[in-house]
């Protein structure tokens, strides 16, 4: 037991210290594990000694990772990635193995080995991609899209690549090693019957998670324990991963499906911030375990061959990918942003190189060398990637986060970010003597408004333990004025399931924001140029000659009708076609009817202050 507390405080400490000084020098917190790593591992100071066991453990980080992501992606959103998924994903894999296997028989290797390794080694790294990807806060953007849809892929090709690598083993080579095994239970069963339980094991998720997990929730949230819910997301994970990896799937992939069959359940919150924190801690040891697990001793004796290795891996994998990209339709930045993501290695080649060598199809001390260059190119991608971002548009550096004191914080209103639209809004609330807590995730913002002696905390409102802290169960008004329509959305669906006693207020960007505002759960929603364009109309009027209240009066015609018009069209939100259509035939309709009220209520002195114009139909 000791000396398992002390590996224990080892990788703790190792943690603590290097990602720190990481983030400090701009490297990110997945090259600070990586070094950690190799400097705890067993060919530096071998402080942990063997990995192994440890690693089996901390890939259950990049299963909850997976988990995470498909509770974002609703069925929905998923259909809308299938391009990303089978366009361009498929498109990586051929097209990267295709020119790896040219590669290979450029150097004289035979067409099997040179196959087998352009197929292994088109796999990128799904914990380092994502975590990167999520550290530098484009996961949602284009090419984070397009990413995400490329290493789905990848996990979907893992189950015919062990299927397809033992044909490739030289002829009168003999079967594969005992090692080559999978712990699959299904081994040796006939193919069909395989593809049948195969085919079940996804059914049961699918049914269990719809019909037969929400149900479970319900009663475990009657109980108000959550602890215990905390262990039922944990089992939940925990069973579909063994389920996948009994039937030969890809745990990871098993826990994403899981995640989405629960992506619009109301528990979707709760699961989330549970599991939240086993995942960033399980990475963290998976990505140390990798760095741990580099043959330093292997890199010394043949540092030229492995330096060449992986900088030609990176760059035709990265330049691959970009072309792909540009073949999709997405420009130069976005192209090249994930194909500097994508370009390195995946933790899958670590499993397939050893089910090769066992199978005959790569000789040991070959799978050795490129294992050890998969793992360099692993530790080089937050370089690379830091390195394409400085290249293609300047990097801002974040400063240090500003620290929080709630101090248990009981707000009448709750306002997220503090930008040009927040900050009138919360400069009226405290004005008239209404108490509020702001959250604001721009620290240099937060930094300028505090030099005013204004009360701001750091912290990003999509956190249910930080909305819980800024004091969202005795708020009775929650109003959200972030500058990212996306993340307004999901704040708007996530506060309304969390905290279904708040009236919710949202900044709508535009029309269209609006109504999907409303349709997530918002009560009440202002377009933020509306007032500010309409009040500039009028003024143009005047500048025009009109007479003040002349031209007041037609601003307020105009606000009357458009408002009549927006809740007249809500209904049709959803169909692109018909509402689109309504929408343009609105338009001349609309401005006929505001000439009419205009000609019927004249040209007199009255300023119609205090009398609202009811406008004609």
């Amino acid at each position: 037991m000791g000396n398992q507390l002390a590996v224990i405080v080892v990788y703790l400490a190792a943690a603590a210290i290097s990602v720190p000084i990481a983030k400090r020098l701009g490297l990110g917190a997945v090259l600070g594990y990586l070094i950690a790593g190799l400097v705890i591992g067993p060919f530096a100071l071998n402080l942990v000694g063997e990995t192994e066991d440890v690693r089996h453990v901390a890939e259950f980080g990049v299963v909850m990772l997976l988990f995470l992501i498909g509770l974002e992606v609703k069925p929905a959103l998923l259909w809308s990635l299938k391009t990303a998924i089978f366009g361009v994903g498929l498109g990586q894999v051929v097209l990267t193995s295709a020119v790896l296997m040219g590669a290979g028989l450029a150097v004289g290797l035979d067409w099997r080995t040179a196959l087998a390794t352009g197929l292994i080694l088109s796999m990128s790294s799904t914990a380092i991609v994502l975590q990167l990807l999520e550290e530098k806060g484009i996961r949602r953007s284009r090419p984070g899209r397009a990413a995400f849809g490329v290493l789905l892929f990848q996990d979907l090709s893992v189950i015919p690549l062990l299927a397809f690598l033992p044909l490739l083993a030289a002829v009168g080579a003999g079967p594969p090693a005992a090692s080559a095994q999978s712990t699959s239970l299904m081994t040796g069963w006939p193919v069909w019957l395989q593809a049948i339980a195969t085919i079940a094991a996804v059914l049961a998720i699918v049914v269990a998670g719809r019909y037969l997990t929400r149900p479970a929730f319900r009663f475990i949230a009657r109980l108000q324990l959550r602890e215990t819910f905390t262990a039922s997301a944990l089992l939940l994970v925990v069973g579909v991963a063994l389920l996948m990896q009994s039937v030969g799937l890809s745990p990871a992939l098993g826990a994403f499906l899981a995640g989405v069959v629960l992506a619009e359940s109301e528990f979707r919150r709760e699961l989330e911030t549970d599991i939240e924190p086993f995942r960033g801690l399980l990475l963290g040891l998976f990505f140390i375990t990798v760095g741990a697990g580099l043959n330093v001793p292997l890199v010394l004796q043949q540092p030229l061959l492995l330096a060449g290795l992986t900088l030609g891996l990176m760059l035709l994998k990265g330049l691959v990918m970009t072309l792909i990209g540009r073949a999709f339709g997405e420009n130069w930045r976005d192209a090249g942003t994930a194909g500097a993501a994508l370009s390195q290695g995946g933790e899958f080649a670590f499993v397939l190189l050893g089910f090769a060598v066992a199978s005959r199809v790569l000789a040991a001390p070959m799978a050795g060398v490129l294992t050890a260059a998969v793992a360099l190119s692993m530790a080089a991608t937050p370089l690379v990637f830091a390195l394409w971002q400085r290249l293609s548009r300047a990097k801002v550096e974040a400063p240090d986060e500003p620290e929080n004191e709630f101090d248990g914080a009981e707000p009448q209103v709750l306002i997220a970010g503090v930008g040009r639209f927040g900050q009138i809004v919360s400069r009226v609330l405290n004005a008239n003597g209404f108490e509020t807590s702001v959250l604001e995730n721009s620290v240099e913002q937060i930094a300028l408004l505090r030099r005013f002696g204004r009360h701001v905390y750091y912290g990003d409102a999509l956190r249910l333990d930080l909305l819980r802290a800024a004091g969202a169960e005795t708020a009775k008004i929650l109003v959200i004025a972030i500058d990212d329509a996306e993340k307004a959305t999901e704040l708007v669906e996530m506060a309304k399931e969390a905290f279904p006693h708040l009236t919710i207020l949202a900044r709508a960007f535009d029309r269209r924001h609006a109504y999907d505002l409303l349709n997530h759960g918002a009560d009440v929603v202002e377009r933020e140029t509306f007032e500010g364009g309409l009040a500039l109309a009028a003024e143009t009027l005047r500048a025009l000659g009109w007479r003040a209240y002349r031209a007041e009066r037609a601003a307020r015609l105009f606000r009357l009708h458009d408002e009549k018009l927006f809740h007249e069209l809500r209904p049709l939100w959803g169909d692109e076609e018909r509402f689109t259509v309504a929408s343009r035939e609105s338009s001349p309709r609309m401005d006929d009817l505001l000439r009419a009220d205009m000609r019927r209520l004249g040209d007199d002195d009255d300023p119609l202050d205090g009398e609202d114009v009811e406008p004609r139909t």
